[in-house]
Order: structure tokens, then C-alpha cells, then sequence
């Protein structure tokens, strides 16, 4: 069975029609699957998805919300913060309502409040905002950039320009004291 795997990156969505929706927040990505006319129901359902996820009202660089469609089926992934887990609840409730939607299940994870882990998010988002080309990549309301932090490990997500905007961005992060571990997933996106 076929499944079409969106994540919580952003990329274009080709649909049938040869159109291009482009997307550059950070809840989608494709991974370069073409939609067809099989699947353009499912394009149509993860436009939808998209937008209301970014709608979502504390949904922050913190956080990162993944999902992939299966037929009607929404599967919500990621990670929210325990200071807004309301937004756990939010995404389902959001996606549940999408025309064509028949079932959402809700694999987002809250992660446990943490003073020491809100320290640590602040100090990694001063950190590579302060490396000049990387701040570029917090300028729009949907950063590209997603930073999340459990247990003082730092895992970051989302998309950047270029391979050594990557490599800056572990490089920045790993500065700050008190880190365990930097993992960084960012893909690189032209």
C-alpha cells in the first residue's frame, strides 16, 4: 500500500495539475514523491493539514510537527513543549475537521517541563542567531529551523540552504554549557 510520507520539513508539493504549491515553513516535506491522480486527494488533504498545523497558535521554533497521510488517515508526529501541550491537543482537534479526513491518530510527544531545558532552548536560539547566516533562517513566523531539547540533548530540525549552514549550526550549538549532545537533522534544501 502506498503511503505518502510528509514531514516536518519544508519542501515544494508538485500536484497533478503540473502546478507548484511551494511551501517554506516547516511543517511538510515531500522528499520528492510526485503527486498523481491517484494520490491528489491525498495532496489536497496535506495542503490542508499544513496550514492548519501552522495555524496552530503556540506552536513555536521548540516545537516541530510532523504528519503522514495514509489514504484518509492523518498520523501526527513530533514534538510539542510541556509549557503549550495544549498544542498536542490543538493539532488533532485541527486536523480532525479537514474535509476527507476519516481518522487522526496523535503520536506527538510532549516533552517534560524543564527549567534547565527552556535555559538551554533560549541559549541554542541566541546561539545561532547570533551566527550571522544563520539568522536568516528566523526571520519568517514559521523559522526554518526547529530546536528541540529533551534532557539537556539538543536535536535540531527543519531546512537550511547549505551544507555549511548545517555544519554552522551544530558548531553554534554545541557552544552553549551544559549540553549533552547536539544531533542535527537539518537537511539541506537549494
Amino acid at each position: 500500500m502506498r503511503e505518502l510520507i510528509l514531514a516536518g520539513l519544508a519542501l515544494a508539493l508538485t500536484v497533478s495539475a503540473g502546478a507548484q504549491v511551494s511551501s517554506n515553513g516547516p511543517v511538510i516535506a515531500d522528499y520528492g514523491k510526485k503527486i498523481t491522480a491517484e494520490n491528489s486527494a491525498e495532496a489536497a488533504i496535506a495542503k490542508e493539514v499544513r496550514h492548519e498545523l501552522l495555524m496552530l497558535p503556540w506552536y513555536s521554533l521548540f516545537d516541530s510537527l510532523e504528519f503522514s497521510i495514509q489514504g484518509r488517515t492523518v498520523t501526527l508526529t513530533g514534538y510539542v513543549t510541556g509549557e503549550h501541550a495544549v498544542t498536542k491537543s490543538d493539532a488533532e482537534n485541527a486536523v480532525k475537521h479537514i474535509e476527507g479526513v476519516e481518522k487522526v491518530i496523535n503520536n506527538i510527544k510532549v516533552l517534560p517541563p524543564s527549567p534547565l531545558d527552556d535555559q538551554v532552548r533560549r541559549q541554542v536560539y541566541e546561539a545561532l542567531y547570533r551566527t550571522g547566516p544563520l539568522s536568516r533562517y528566523f526571520w519568517e513566523a514559521a523559522p526554518s529551523i526547529h530546536i528541540i531539547v529533551e534532557n539537556q540533548r539538543v536535536t535540531l530540525l527543519g531546512i537550511v540552504n547549505t551544507e555549511s549552514d548545517k555544519n554552522m549550526a551544530t558548531i553554534a550549538a554545541s557552544t552553549v554549557p551544559g549540553i549533552f549532545q547536539v544531533t542535527n537533522e537539518l537537511r539541506v534544501v537549494k
